[in-house]
């Protein structure tokens, strides 16, 4: 049984059923298929999306209070550098055409990029929101009050978390 076990890991089979890679990596397979998987970027990459990061943070540090526009753009700007990453780390295929010449199966691959890529940036947004709320409960817990400064700054915590966060998620994950 190890040794079929041993055989089906290497593609070895008998006769002329193929091992499919599903089965054939079944160890390396994700456990949530759509999540975020380990991809790190070039260093270039990196740069720039430090870059797009740090000038949303320096611009709502200058603006104090731009009425969320700032996370608008970081949304935007990370959206297209997540849609490119995925992309380029899209397994190659070969095309096969149908009777109008197009390319079978193209629009549902860029629909799950689109998808994929609009959830890594909500998810951000949504854990660093989720962050900044549970930091106010437990401050507002632990000393009876919220401080003014915790309320005014609002937009700009989130905003820096979320921007980190997209930095994270656009640097090493896929």
């Amino acid at each position: 049984m190890m040794q079929q076990l041993q055989y089906r890991k290497k593609g070895v089979t008998y006769g002329s059923v193929q091992v499919s890679k599903d089965i054939k990596y079944a160890d390396d397979q994700p456990i949530v298929p759509w999540g975020p998987r380990p991809s790190k970027s070039t260093v270039k990459d990196m740069r720039i999306n430090l870059g797009i990061s740090a000038a949303i943070v320096v611009w709502i540090g200058i603006m104090a209070n731009a009425d969320w526009k700032p996370l608008q753009f970081l949304c935007f700007a990370f959206f297209y550098r997540i849609l490119q990453k995925l992309r380029a780390t899209e397994p190659p295929i070969t095309p096969i055409y149908n009777e109008y010449g197009e390319v079978e199966g193209r629009g549902i691959r860029m629909a799950k990029r689109v998808v994929r890529a609009l959830g890594l940036i909500f998810g951000c947004v949504f854990a660093a929101s989720l962050g900044y709320t549970a930091a106010v409960n437990v401050i507002e817990f632990a000393w009876q009050y919220t401080p003014r400064i915790v309320y005014y700054y609002q937009e700009l915590i989130v905003t820096a978390a979320t921007s980190v966060l997209l930095y994270i998620t656009a640097s090493y994950y896929r």
